[in-house]
């Protein structure tokens, strides 16, 4: 097993286009780490520098506290699970998995050994005999990686492995490569553009923009405390709310509304003490938005009045659309399609007991502890 380590990685084409800017990661020995961001924003292109399919301008790669920079793919001790499974159809599963062993000339019973292991791992011992064509696409996802397994690399490399599969068979794959991996104790760099996947699976996520790094970190910490808008939009599901706002000491305007920010916000935040009318972009993440009909008596400065535009009924939770008078921030992600339906422009996830209704005015309460505030000409977290 082994570190992988990119230190300040560039990639230029010969068109002069740059798609990775100074990426740095150092990614610790049996870690799970994913590279996640919309579509273009360089992620593939990382993975692919790791592997040695696209050759780095600058920078070092490191595996295992070794140079690879310059190394062909086979000689970097990597295995890679790609997004198409890349099987031969005219070879069972058991030689599918064992051809890299074939190539390499290992000896057939230790060949044997790990094929019949990696397929126990896997759940493939009754497949062994079949052919691609006659398995599922979760049941090809295993073979794909029974085939990366039994190489016993110093790192697996997984790009977008599971966006060929259903909605249902993504989940179940999602907790059983996280279960090998864990199992396996082999570093692995894992590529998707499904943040709920990335947040679900890694130890650690690395969400780029632009082939910009803007943050790793653990999936809470990317949650709880985003380093700017983008991070703290694409983050989440449904997608952070945001707006321009005015603070002025505690008190934060919205629109023709206004909140009561808690003095612990403030005091966690010294930028924003003693404001007096301060731009700020504020966040207020869907869930932490309610029915204020659910919540009983809501303190004074924690509600704000709307008109409900959608409701999405989804069983365990409604999904509400309503409308607020401030203007909204464009978070910066070219896949969120923040053109608004109708007057809504705001999201909130409420409990499936409340019962409002497409057009009726209602009263939702925001838990204000949980406010963002983000500087609206650097679009940075305010902290310090």
């Amino acid at each position: 097993m082994a570190e992988v380590v990119l230190d300040r990685v560039t990639k230029v084409y010969p068109n002069g286009f740059q798609a990775i800017h100074d990426l740095s990661l150092d990614i610790s020995d049996r870690e799970f780490l994913v590279l996640v961001g919309p579509s273009g924003c360089g992620k593939s292109t990382a993975l692919r520098m790791v592997a040695g399919l696209e050759e780095i301008s600058t920078g070092e790669l490191r595996i295992g506290g070794r140079v690879v920079t310059d190394l062909e793919p086979k000689n970097r001790d990597i295995a890679m699970v790609f997004q198409n499974y890349a099987l031969y159809p005219h070879m069972t599963v058991y030689d599918n998995i064992g051809f890299a062993l074939k190539l390499a000339k290992t000896p057939k019973k230790e060949a044997d050994r790990r094929i019949r292991e990696a397929a126990s791992i896997l759940e493939l011992t009754d497949l062994l005999d079949r052919k691609p064509g006659q398995l599922s696409g979760g049941q090809r996802q295993r073979v794909a990686m029974g085939r990366a397994i039994v190489r016993q690399p110093a790192a697996f490399l997984m790009d977008e492995p599971l966006s060929n599969l259903d909605a249902k068979l993504r989940v179940q794959m999602r907790a059983e490569i996280a279960r090998v991996q864990r199992e396996l104790g082999v570093t692995t760099i894992y590529v998707t553009h499904d943040q709920i996947e990335a947040m679900t699976m890694g130890d650690r996520v690395a969400v780029l923009k632009d082939g910009y790094l803007q943050q790793v970190d653990t999936p809470q910490n990317l949650y709880h405390r985003p380093t700017n808008v983008f991070v703290a939009a694409f983050i989440g599901s449904p997608s952070m709310n945001l707006y321009e706002g005015h603070l002025s000491g505690t008190s934060l305007s919205l629109g023709s509304q206004t909140l009561e920010v808690p003095p612990e916000v403030i005091a966690a935040r010294p930028a924003l003490g003693g404001a007096e009318n301060m731009a700020v972009i504020v966040g207020i993440r869907p869930e932490d938005i309610e029915d204020a009909a659910l919540v009983g008596h809501a303190p004074e400065g924690t509600t704000l009045e709307s008109t409900v535009e959608l409701v999405e009924a989804l069983g365990s939770e409604i999904v509400v659309h309503f409308g607020l008078d401030a203007a909204t921030v464009d978070s910066g992600d070219p896949d969120a399609g923040e053109e608004v339906r109708g007057a809504a422009n705001a999201v909130a996830r409420f409990d499936p007991t409340s019962r409002v209704v497409e057009g009726a005015r209602m009263r939702v309460a925001v838990d204000v502890a949980k406010l963002h505030f983000f500087d609206p000409a650097t679009r940075e977290a305010i902290w310090s």
